[in-house]
């Protein structure tokens, strides 16, 4: 086994977290602006951060007691799972608390660079995305080789070893960051849309005030929720696909390819994405008047290709030029176009959803058009967008998945989907810059600066609705990619060899497969309702009780709205959570394991459908009311705007609950049972 290989891997992921920290350093040495900025950004910085801690608090039992679980009921040989799991969930943690850390320094100084123009302020909220998104691979890659490393010295590195005991022990890895995964992005969603509804259905349709206003009670417990759900959720999401894809390629590679070198390639390709990545930060650059959103897509795109470029050399060094799986030969080079195949497809993929979700496209005026006729033809004309926007990601990863079998059989799958996420150092920096620009306009609104400054704010703000819409096309992609990766080596390590649907158990493990996004949407909502009821009234009582909130002279109890939305998070986290583990272990222990293969089929093509149906409806509503508001349609205060709004809240749920969590549930059903398949066989 080349060991070299696997400490450049190490140095990579270390790189990631150097460059983060020289990112976060600078970040904190920039102007916070003056006072009342500082007081504002200081109670979001705290909201988010006390989340975060009472989050990780009832999180750190429920690993432990995980922990000791998959130790105690594993064989003497994978008890180490056990241990993987821990260092999984620890890193994943890890990766939320720095990038949320960062991300609440870097809102108020967006703002106040706002001041000095339009790149000043985008250099400033991209650089904070570039902390989550360099840490999540950081430590991402650098736990997992570290971990690898660790264990092939302990049994030693040949190939028999390596498929029997370190793989299986290193996948408890992916299942800690998963569990870690589901709670945060459940728990977040729930946070920032309780908040989100009240702020708006209260705020801006009762009361008839701007959207972040401070006359509002909610309004920072809203800034604290895009945080918590965009930034650490959103971090977690990326995280456990990252890992997955990683960990399934190896799998493959040991298993169905019986090559180390395929072993290890995953690792390589990883390691280059990191270095793009880096590379990538230095393309993001506007001038005043310019487009931030090609300044972003110069980032990722030149990225991209620069990841195709170097990706050539890579897997021609390291992959064998011929090898098998079955009886099929397949070689290094297409293995190299099953990797471009991932990469294009998750470009694609953000194109098609951008197309649907952004501001000014047809959808979008399509959906602000109907508003002008009622909140009910709006919400009929979004969730006909939203399932309009599942065909051309579905044909996309359909090609993508036949393109890449056809060149390199499943390994090529598996190593499609890393291509896909190879570069989400920088594709989750595009993403978590949107909620670091949402928090400077809220800030720079409620700390009543220049309105020069505002409308700067305002555009960073347009285009990070549709770089969120576009990185949650990203996620659901990269998430089927993966969870397909991660099922076939589930099929691997089972020794499965076919699954047969005219068998009663394996249509009975389809269907209830299909029906668990289904049933977890409804959970997310069904919380996200209850939570926003409180909120409402809560908001509503201020209004009424609180002497001079409307006319500015008083002032509203913004910590009652921040508790709120944090008990709410953290007590309607734990049983879609707890449901989406124990359904694999329940039906692989009394259905065994062909039934537990049929619940992983119904799951994906199930969950992968209903998360971009709910994503893309959800950003596509919230832009359609943006559209009104930059004076479409009547503009603000219009009965249009307020059919908008309506719409736009009944899609936040959607977009930013209950569809990015099945992500998670998806991939998080196969770790589970990738992980327990030893135990049933």
């Amino acid at each position: 086994m080349d060991m070299g290989l696997i400490v450049a891997a190490v140095g990579a992921g270390a790189l990631a977290l150097a460059f983060a920290l020289y990112k976060g350093l600078w970040i904190k040495k920039q102007d916070p602006g003056d006072r009342a900025l500082q007081d504002i950004g200081a109670a979001v910085r705290e909201g988010a951060m006390a989340f975060l801690a009472r989050e990780y608090k009832v999180l750190s039992v429920f690993v432990l007691i995980a922990a000791a679980v998959l130790v105690a009921l594993n064989k003497p040989e994978l008890r180490l799972v056990g241990v993987s799991f821990l260092i999984g969930a620890i890193c994943s943690a890890l990766a939320g608390f720095f990038g949320m850390r960062v991300a609440t320094l870097a809102n108020m100084r967006t703002a106040n660079r706002a001041r000095e123009g339009l790149n000043p302020a985008l250099h400033v909220a991209f650089s904070g995305g570039s902390v989550m998104g360099l840490c999540v691979v950081g430590l991402g890659l650098l736990g997992l080789s570290a971990l690898f490393l660790v264990y092939s010295g302990l049994w030693g590195g040949d190939l028999p070893t390596v498929s029997t005991r370190v793989l299986p022990v290193l996948s408890g890895f992916s299942l800690g960051a998963s569990s870690i995964a589901l709670f945060a992005r459940v728990g977040g969603g729930i946070y920032t849309k309780a908040a989100d509804v009240g702020a708006d259905l209260v705020g801006k349709v009762e009361a008839g005030i701007p959207e972040d206003d401070p006359r509002n009670p909610a309004t920072v417990a809203d800034n604290v929720g895009d945080n918590v759900g965009d930034v650490a959720g959103m971090g977690a999401d990326l995280f456990e696909s990252y890992v997955g894809a990683i960990i399934g390629t190896m799998v493959l590679g040991a298993v169905a390819a019986q090559s180390m070198p395929l072993v290890l390639l995953p690792l390589a390709v990883a390691g280059a994405g990191i270095f793009v990545s880096v590379v990538g930060t230095f393309f993001v650059r506007t001038r005043e008047g310019g487009n931030p959103q090609m300044a972003l897509n110069m980032g990722t795109m030149g990225a991209g290709a620069l990841l195709a470029a170097l990706a050539w050399p890579i897997v021609h060094r390291i992959a064998p030029m011929e090898f098998f799986i079955g009886d099929a030969p397949y070689t290094a080079t297409g293995v190299y176009y099953a990797v471009v195949a991932g990469l294009g497809g998750g470009i694609l993929i953000g194109l098609f959803t951008e197309f649907h979700t952004a501001e000014g496209r047809k959808p979008v005026v399509a959906i602000a058009e109907a508003s002008t006729t009622g909140a009910a033809t709006n919400i009929i004309a979004g969730l006909g967008v939203g399932m309009m926007s599942t065909v051309l990601p579905i044909l996309t990863l359909a090609s993508a998945i036949i393109a890449s079998h056809h060149f390199a059989g499943i390994y090529g799958v598996a190593i499609a989907a890393l291509g896909m996420l190879a570069t989400t150092g920088i594709q989750l920096a595009v993403d978590a810059y949107g909620p670091i620009a949402d928090n400077a306009g809220g800030l720079a609104q409620m700390a009543k600066m220049d309105p020069e400054v505002r409308k700067r704010t305002d555009k960073l703000d347009a285009v990070g609705n549709t770089t969120a819409a576009i990185g949650k096309g990203f996620a659901i992609g990269s998430a089927a990619l993966t969870a397909l990766a991660l099922f076939a080596a589930f099929e691997q390590s089972a020794g499965i060899t076919e699954i047969d649907v005219t068998k009663s158990k394996v249509m009975a493990g389809v269907l209830i497969g299909a029906m668990m996004p289904f049933f977890f949407s409804a959970l997310a909502i069904g919380a996200v309702g209850r939570a926003a009821h409180t909120m409402i009234d809560e908001v509503r009582r201020q209004f009424r009780e609180i002497p001079g909130i409307l006319d500015g002279t008083g002032r509203p109890d913004y910590a009652r709205c921040v508790d709120i939305s944090t008990k709410a998070a953290i007590r309607e986290m734990i049983l879609p959570g707890v449901i989406a583990i124990a359904t694999p272990i329940l039906v692989g222990y009394f259905g065994r394991l062909e039934m537990l293969g049929g619940l992983l089929c119904g799951v994906l093509v199930s969950g992968v459908l209903v998360a971009l149906f709910m994503a893309n409806s959800g950003g596509a509503w919230d832009n359609a009311k943006k559209y009104i508001e930059g004076g479409h349609f009547g503009g603000k205060g219009s009965d249009a705007h307020k059919a908008a709004v309506i719409g736009d809240t009944v899609g936040d749920p959607f977009k930013d609950t209950a569809g990015p969590s099945i992500n998670i549930l998806i991939k998080l059903m196969c770790i589970v049972s990738l992980v327990i398949a030893p135990m049933l066989i």
